[in-house]
């Protein structure tokens, strides 16, 4: 599993239609690469992070679907019961699928961080997110959440400089 390519592709046909969704994750991957390099994150949690970032907004289709919106708490429940399957048939180990599962399950929530692979992605995502953001929650976020010296800076550098 050292390239997502397979992943990538099956997330790019998943969201046919949509392609806010894929800039999206395309984005927020490429964020999160580069807060992991930045950080010298370890091989194996790139990795996870990696298939975690390209997934971790899979749930808002089904969301859509059965409640009629995509709130932060329904992507959580969703996305897991969505990426699952996927990550299975393209043959993730199975620790590697439950992990990036437990990521997607808690991308929006900045409480009792799971590690560096959680903090990081909803760093990346916030840093994809921020351009609809008012100047006062860009610094709240850059004050209660941002941990990562490479993704405080990188808030800073796009947003509060």
């Amino acid at each position: 599993m050292d390239s997502h390519a397979a992943l990538l592709d099956a997330m790019m046909a998943y969201e046919r239609g949509c392609p806010q969704r894929v800039h999206h994750f395309l984005a927020v991957r490429g964020f999160a690469m580069a807060i992991a390099q930045g950080e010298g994150l370890e091989p194996r949690t790139r990795l996870v992070l990696e298939a975690a970032a390209i997934t971790h907004d899979i749930g808002i289709r089904p969301s859509l679907e059965k409640y009629g919106d995509a709130s932060g708490p329904h992507q959580e429940l969703e996305g897991p019961l969505a990426a699952r399957p996927m990550l299975e048939k393209l043959g993730y180990p199975a620790p590697i699928a439950d992990r990036v599962c437990r990521l997607i399950g808690k991308h929006h929530t900045v409480t009792d961080i799971l590690g560096d692979d959680h903090q990081i992605l909803l760093e990346a995502d916030f840093l994809v997110n921020a351009l609809s953001y008012a100047d006062e929650a860009v610094r709240d976020m850059h004050d209660k959440v941002f941990k990562t010296d490479t993704g405080r800076r990188l808030l800073r550098t796009l947003y509060m400089d």
